[in-house]
């Protein structure tokens, strides 16, 4: 190995997270010199970067940070879970999330903007991409403003860090509900709060579905406004929020499980990492 030992190696890989071959080799083509080593190693990654990019990120990570009056979330994403559980993409995670909330992002591109570093989010996450070895991204990032907020981070896979993530803005004392109800979310995967939020052509859209269903069945043209408008009362259940089931208790419509609580919910946002 010339002037590279086993111990330079297994100190720059833990210090990367970089695979054997390409640490040993980087170190010998500098000489030993470990700075050298990682310029090497960053602009080799940098290289592959643009080879991955039309590669699928399925595993990652969702984190979130609870401030006063305003919350974030965001979802990492990368290639294989063995990466999503590496301490570099854990620590890369952290890092976003850091320069996300301060920041003050409102989107996923002033995020990606946000200063980090002597960069930003986004070359911070190239550069660590290129170390790590696999395409890595900012999926996504949500902004939610409130009185309060409810954070329920779920691990689909106890090795994995949580790949789902929930956080509701609501105000009300009931903090023990409100968690309760993003677990509610991060199962049942609403996509409104409530059924005035659903757009209208997709109302529309659902209408038409199911009345074609129902004259298909056979079902009498006077029933017909009926049985539609129930059908469409089961499509708001399954979309809207404040319409569905309690998960912990059916009888119980979400709606009433916040009245109760003296709840009030005015956002929410739900990541599935890869979804």
């Amino acid at each position: 190995m010339g002037n590279v030992s086993l111990e330079d190696i297994k100190k720059l890989r833990e210090q990367l997270g970089t695979g054997m071959v390409d640490t040993k080799n980087a170190l010998e083509e500098a000489g030993g010199d470990v700075d050298k080593a990682i310029e090497i190693l960053r602009l080799k990654g940098a290289k592959g970067n643009a080879k991955r990019a039309d590669r699928s990120t399925s595993e990652g990570l969702v984190a979130a940070h609870e401030g006063k009056g305003v919350a974030y979330m965001i979802e990492l994403a990368c290639e294989t879970d063995f990466v999503a559980k590496n301490d570099k993409f854990l620590s890369l995670a952290d890092a976003v999330l850091a320069a996300v909330v301060a920041t003050g992002a409102d989107s996923l591109e002033q995020a990606l903007a946000a200063p980090a570093g002597s960069g930003t989010v986004s070359s911070m996450i190239e550069d660590q991409a290129a170390i790590i070895g696999e395409k890595v991204e900012l999926r996504r990032m949500a902004k939610l403003s409130g009185e309060s907020f409810a954070v329920y981070l779920h691990k689909t896979n106890k090795d994995l860090p949580p790949q789902v993530g929930v956080v509701v803005a609501y105000s009300g004392k009931d903090s023990e509900t409100a968690r309760s109800v993003a677990q509610h979310i991060s199962f049942a995967d609403p996509q409104y709060l409530s059924r005035e939020d659903v757009p209208a052509d997709a109302v529309e859209n659902e209408r038409r579905i199911v009345e074609e269903i129902s004259r298909g069945e056979g079902k009498p043209e006077a029933s017909l406004p009926k049985i539609v408008e129930g059908r469409l009362g089961a499509f708001f259940k399954q979309v809207a929020l404040l319409e569905q089931e309690y998960a912990r208790d059916n009888k119980l419509q979400i709606k009433q499980v916040l009245d109760q609580a003296g709840l009030a919910v005015s956002d929410f946002a739900r990541f599935r990492v890869g979804a």
